[in-house]
């Protein structure tokens, strides 16, 4: 299973896991961006991340669907 790599940099760091999957266009809006990850969907640096306001910091990788986004 291939995925695609998105290299996004953060213009806040620390950045709130939820925001920076709605600011990356991977959900329609923080609200689906929480769902997903109460839902198990998210995972961060290859674990699954169930807080939605999990700071993420330059290094993070954070994969959702078909999506990975390395964090600069």
């Amino acid at each position: 299973m291939s995925h695609d790599v998105v290299s996004v940099e953060l213009t806040q760091s620390p950045t709130e896991l939820y925001k920076i999957l709605k600011f990356e266009g991977l959900v329609a809006s923080g609200a689906q961006a929480k769902q997903a990850i109460a839902d198990g969907l998210v995972l961060v640096n290859g674990e699954t991340e169930t807080r939605k306001r999990k700071k993420i910091i330059a290094g993070d990788q954070i994969q959702f669907l078909d999506t990975v986004l390395a964090i600069s």
